[in-house]
């Protein structure tokens, strides 16, 4: 049925004290030097605390030219906010389950529980409703989403004499929708990226949605979507906001608009999410590991090697780490945000890019993390700078503290760096596999500076990267 959400308009204080710490004022560069002008609060109100809407109000107050993005984030909480109260209400008005009596199955050949379409639903609908929105990709569909001028808004026939940007949304809108029937934490995830163009999908292109192992890679045909698809396959460095929303014993919701974290937590009682962590800063080194451990035999060798000296207390801080791992990527990265240490879903024989997709999950949450002063990997390459070669793309995840990702990376450096590696296949297939997610030409930042340092180069002329050097010496193989 339709859930109908009583909206309450708050004026000024409401009898709730709640008492948040005042953000500070700095002025942040991101790789693009977009400089953010972060908002400052001289008084704040001792009941309601800082809001979301106050947060964005002052942000787009501070940089006029975000304005727009102020609308995607309201429409964005007011989604998630939906979604809680569906998650929330799922047992008992039956939501749990698979979808249409089971069978149902997403593009990624994951059964589509109930939750999941009805969560897409609401999602893609608050966005639209901006008018903001040129394409929207999620985890639920097939293909990017293309909300053009028939996105079915009123047309008011006042032209506006500023034309609104166009964003792209992508979005997971229920990670973790499995745990749901246990009770375990689940969340949302959600990129904005600036679109170029407008552009449209047909409903008709070259990817069969319902095989039993889906086609990750299927190739969209068509030239107007093609562009769309350019629009939408953008590297986690031109990302403008990320976010998640976690639905656990408080609802939060972290964001960044390039100019750190912020945490806000849902207030049930005046239905506003109140600042509750502002400028989260990871923990340069924390003391637990999560990752899924029942894969551990099939994962690769630099990565059990890592692991194996985390229990002994054999690593670079001597001290043995503790393990934790929920399974809802949005609850592991919400406790690492807060507690650091390093969370991965890596490689393993099975699943050789992981399981997490780029575009949805890993970039948005590597923006995040970095924005807190972490780093985001997939064992070698940051995960920021990857191109996404197709819309459900999956890539290796290790991220955390930054002293813990570098440490971990050093397993990796040592076991495929072309001074110290072995001739085991198992190192040339590791080196083959990160060097398949770049693009000749494409320009890296290897020492995780977020300042390019080096250029992915193709010199045998077969169209794939084969060698990664550092920008200066790239003449020498040209």
């Amino acid at each position: 049925g339709h859930h109908k959400m009583a909206i309450l308009l708050l004026v000024g204080c409401t009898a709730l004290a709640l008492r948040t710490p005042t953000p500070k004022i700095t002025a942040t560069a991101t790789a693009t030097e977009r400089k953010l002008l972060m908002p400052v609060f001289p008084e704040v109100c001792e009941h309601t605390g800082i809001t979301l809407t106050r947060y964005m109000n002052e942000i787009a107050r501070a940089n006029p030219e975000l304005l727009d993005l102020q609308t995607l984030v309201s429409s964005i909480q007011t989604a998630c906010k939906t979604i809680n109260v569906l998650v929330e209400r799922s047992h008992i008005t039956g939501l749990v389950g698979y979808a249409e009596g089971g069978g149902s199955i997403n593009v990624q050949g994951e059964e589509q529980k109930t939750l999941d379409v009805v969560t897409n639903d609401v999602l893609k609908k608050a966005l639209r409703f901006t008018g903001k929105m040129g394409v929207i990709a999620s985890e639920e569909e097939d293909a990017p989403v293309e909300l053009g001028d028939d996105a079915g808004l009123p047309d008011y026939g006042s032209q506006a004499l500023v034309e609104t940007g166009r964003y792209t949304a992508v979005f997971d809108p229920l990670d973790g929708s499995s745990n749901v029937d246990a009770g375990i934490p689940t969340g949302t995830i959600f990129g904005i990226f600036e679109a170029d163009q407008e552009c449209m999908v047909p409903d008709i292109d070259g990817c069969d949605t319902y095989e039993e192992v889906a086609d990750d890679n299927c190739e969209v045909t068509s030239a107007v979507s093609q562009q769309c698809l350019t629009d939408t396959l953008q590297p986690g460095t031109n990302l403008v906001a990320s976010g998640y929303c976690l639905y656990s014993s408080s609802t939060f919701l972290a964001l960044t608009l390039g100019g750190g974290v912020q945490i806000f937590t849902l207030d049930t009682q005046t239905g506003e999410f109140v600042l509750t962590h502002p400028d989260v800063k990871l923990p340069a080194r924390g003391k637990i590991y999560s990752m899924n451990e029942a894969n551990r035999l099939m994962w690769d060798a630099p990565l059990r090697a890592y692991v194996d000296d985390l229990q002994k207390g054999e690593g670079e801080s001597g001290e043995r780490y503790s393990s934790r791992y929920i399974g809802s990527m949005v609850g592991d990265v919400h406790r690492t945000l807060l507690y650091g240490g390093i969370f991965g879903y890596p490689a393993d024989q099975k699943n050789v890019n992981g399981k997490l997709r780029l575009l949805y999950e890993a970039a948005p949450m590597a923006y995040l993390i970095e924005q807190a002063g972490g780093l985001a990997l997939t064992g070698k390459t940051r995960i920021m700078d990857i191109i996404p070669q197709s819309v459900h793309q999956r890539v290796p995840v290790i991220l955390g503290s930054p002293d813990d990702v570098r440490e971990c990376r050093k397993y990796y450096d040592v076991f495929t760096g072309a001074a110290t590696m072995d001739s085991s296949e198992e190192a040339q297939a590791i080196r083959e596999r990160c060097f398949s997610r770049l693009t000749p030409g494409q320009l890296l930042d290897t020492t995780m500076s977020k300042e390019p340092d080096s250029i992915a180069l193709d010199t045998t002329g077969d169209g794939n990267v084969d060698k990664v050097v550092p920008i200066e010496e790239r003449n020498k193989y040209s």
